[in-house]
């Protein structure tokens, strides 16, 4: 469920990006639907009520919420600002290599690896294991990174189509491939002893 929340903005900016643009009249106001522009400000105020949403119900966000978040005040107002694409495009790799940085530095700040503090609860593996996955994390955000950034500078008719579709399914194909490897390395979680 907290993962479709997480992209209930990206699917309304896909949709009103999608719309043809035309003139709509709200309350006495003139907006703009449809295209770039109106669809970078869905998405900060989709943003904005989602995340602001989940942070009233659970009190917190986590880091990659906040990154998320920050990253699409921050270039999409430039977007909207500049009236340019140019820094909405820039969001999903500095976004990507900003997961990426925090996976690497995980190899040297606290005791052990980004992926093992969020996945170390439910699996448990040898600690080579955890060091193996933690960089093929930081591997698969660089390279996500850097192919968001290849399409939206180099087809710019889909750029928005590839940040959608693309990245979800690069994402997924991800995921599927790393079910595999653990399923091969996975040891038995201790259970607790029952003292009667």
């Amino acid at each position: 469920m907290k993962q479709f929340i997480d992209f209930i903005p990206l699917i309304l900016f896909f949709i009103v990006f999608k719309l043809e643009p035309r003139d709509v009249e709200l309350a006495g106001q003139v907006f703009s639907v449809g295209g770039i522009f109106s669809a970078t400000a869905v998405l900060i105020i989709s943003s904005v009520l989602v995340y602001g949403s989940l942070f009233v119900a659970h009190r917190r966000l986590e880091k990659s919420q906040w990154i998320t978040l920050l990253g699409c005040l921050f270039f999409g107002g430039l977007t909207l600002a500049f009236h340019s694409e140019t820094f909405l495009k820039w969001k999903a790799p500095v976004v990507n290599w900003l997961f990426a940085l925090g996976f690497a530095g995980s190899h040297f700040i606290g005791k052990q690896p980004l992926i093992k503090r969020v996945m170390g609860h439910a699996v448990s593996l040898p600690e080579p294991i955890w060091v193996k996955l933690n960089i093929a994390w930081i591997v698969f955000f660089i390279v996500l990174g850097a192919a968001n950034l290849f399409v939206a500078f180099t087809f710019h008719t889909i750029w928005v189509d590839f940040k959608v579709f693309g990245s979800l399914g690069l994402t997924l194909l991800f995921l599927i491939g790393q079910g595999v490897f653990l399923s091969r390395h996975m040891q038995d979680m201790p259970t607790p002893s029952n003292k009667e």
